[in-house]
């Protein structure tokens, strides 16, 4: 066991983290960056679609990207946040060329764009469909060529805090199963969403709310949690993203009629209306009995094969290989699925949060850009933006901060309860069924279209398996990477987070963005235009409100 000392501590090596650990050593900090997987395994390779920005040498305009961005946010984003993300789009666009993203160009040799939803304009840069593995192998070949020091396949297990501020991290050496201290005068969270909660979800097995929980667990406030995005084009069976890009290039949603059903929802946007919107117009087909198999269908049949071998060919790939579909030929079934988590750990544009020396960035925090609905193509850009500020100003604060006179005796209450966990006797529990059964839960009662008895089912259910979760053992006993161990710990953390999505959505008496309900099936703005927070309590989680921030756009009536 051993105590590592450094300036700035970066959990996670997605987009968000890899840009927060780059901008730290850039301005002089002693950087470390710590991942559960290999960097270039982070859930950031599943962005398919693009990144948007709106350029002025294209003719477009930064504050018509924001205001879009507000209206696809149904009015919950804070306006001054999303001026600065949409203002150093661009900026950061040319950026990652220079790096060395090689964007898709247009006839005439610029960058090219498609159209993505909630946006009148084509001002989403792209890859083909593999955006974001693009650009977190760029970013990942600038953290080597900083010469960034990376734990790599490194768990973090807890905060460690010292007078009141975080102060560096509590760190499972999975080849080891030894726990070390890492200390830092600043710790940024850049961890990622919440996907594994739900069952099924587009997120992969590693996107576990770790940062959302160890920040609820030091009183970092979790803010509009409850906003939980279900992306519209989901593959049957599996969950697997069929990326918005597909619409973008003009693609059709049909029925099993064949109707291109979007015109009875969102006549002047059609199939590019908001994420939110085209979701619950999914599920009413299928509810209604115009689907098949609760599913819908994805025609890209009249885009030609030429088209979808060239800026389709991934999804394409998906489609042959897990529904036997050539997207060429035939439709292929679809439906909404767990996505993406607009709410999380409450921060500043910079990344603050409200407990000194934690920070966070991307999907694991809420600025907010996001609201209410997420735009298609933004949260690539939030990664980028956010997480470069964060790191900025994190190496900044650390310059402030003396010396942790922390020693490794502060692991002990760590070591402790990670000791009792594993001398537990097995029973018949695992974490792989806890997960399952709070993974249905959730996609049954807080899911595309909410009431008060499902939400409060699915609440119940996740306070019986965090009782249930009290008395896990692990079943392996072993030390040299001990995946169980991993996954029990996961799972707790999940489920923290996921109290904390039901309870904001049950606090939440409207419908507003992704969080529909139908026994409040409007927008109220006098009683709900603010953020939910949840805090850890004495007692348990505390429910909490904060305004949100209009700078120049006052709510109106959102359609498409």
């Amino acid at each position: 066991m051993a105590v590592y000392q450094h300036d700035v501590v970066v959990v996670g090596a997605g987009l968000a983290g890899m840009r927060a650990t780059l901008a730290a050593i850039q301005k002089g900090a002693d950087v470390a960056m710590i991942t559960k997987v290999h960097p270039v395994r982070s859930h950031s390779n599943a962005a398919q679609g693009g990144i948007n920005a709106a350029l002025t040498s294209r003719g477009d305009d930064w504050e018509e990207h924001a205001f879009e961005t507000v209206k696809g946010s149904d009015y919950l984003g804070d306006q001054d946040a999303i001026e600065v993300m949409c203002q150093e789009a661009g900026p950061a666009i040319i950026e990652m060329e220079h790096m060395g993203v090689i964007f898709n160009r247009d006839e005439e040799g610029r960058l090219g764009t498609r159209r993505f939803g909630g946006q009148q304009r084509a001002r989403t840069f792209f890859v083909a469909d593999i955006t974001g593995q693009a650009m977190l192998h760029v970013l990942y070949e600038q953290i080597v060529k900083a010469r960034a020091r990376v734990y790599e396949e490194w768990f973090v297990t807890s905060l460690v805090m010292e007078d009141g501020a975080v102060r560096g991290v509590a760190a499972l050496e999975m080849l080891t199963g030894q726990l070390h201290l890492i200390k830092g005068k600043a710790v940024i969270l850049c961890t990622g969403g919440t996907g594994r909660i739900y069952e099924p979800s587009t997120n992969g097995l590693i996107v576990t709310a770790d940062g959302q929980s160890l920040a609820y667990h030091v009183g970092a406030p979790l803010m509009d949690m409850e906003m939980v995005q279900y992306h519209p084009t989901t593959l049957k069976g599996n969950g697997i993203l069929m990326t918005e890009a597909a619409r973008g290039e003009g693609a059709y949603l049909i029925n099993k009629d064949g109707d291109r059903f979007m015109k009875t929802y969102a006549p002047n946007m059609m199939e590019l209306a908001s994420r939110d919107v085209v979701s619950r117009s999914e599920q009413t087909e299928i509810n209604e009995g115009r689907g098949v198999d609760d599913c819908v269908f994805l025609d890209l049949r009249h885009l030609g094969r030429e088209l979808i071998e060239t800026k389709l060919s991934y999804i394409n790939e998906v489609a042959l290989d897990f529904a036997n579909v050539n997207l060429a030929e035939k439709p292929v079934p679809i439906r909404p699925g767990n996505h993406y988590e607009m709410g999380g750990i409450k921060t500043d544009v910079n990344g603050r949060t409200s407990v000194r020396g934690l920070y966070a960035a991307g999907e694991c925090a809420c600025v907010s850009v996001h609201g209410g609905n997420r735009l298609g193509a933004n949260s690539l850009l939030d990664t980028i933006i956010f997480g470069r500020r964060a790191g900025e100003a994190a190496a900044g604060d650390a310059q402030e901060v003396g010396e942790s006179e922390l020693t490794e005796s502060a692991l002990s209450p760590e070591r402790e309860a990670i000791k009792k966990l594993m001398d537990r006797a097995p029973t018949s529990d695992t974490p792989a069924k806890i997960r399952l059964e709070m993974g249905r839960v959730m996609n049954e009662g807080v899911a595309v279209f909410r009431d008060e008895a499902g939400m409060q089912r699915a609440l119940r259910t996740i306070v019986e398996l965090k009782e249930r979760y009290s008395r896990l053992a692990v079943h392996d006993k072993g030390q040299v990477f001990n995946t169980n161990l991993i996954f029990a710990l996961e799972v707790g953390f999940m489920l923290d987070t996921a109290e904390a999505i039901c309870l904001g959505a049950i606090a939440r008496k409207e419908s507003r963005g992704a969080h529909f309900r139908t026994d409040f099936p409007k927008r109220d703005d006098e009683g709900f235009m603010k953020h939910t927070m949840v805090t850890m309590g004495p007692r348990g989680p505390e429910i909490s409100y904060t305004p949100v921030t209009v700078t120049k756009w006052k709510p109106q009536v959102r359609s498409y």
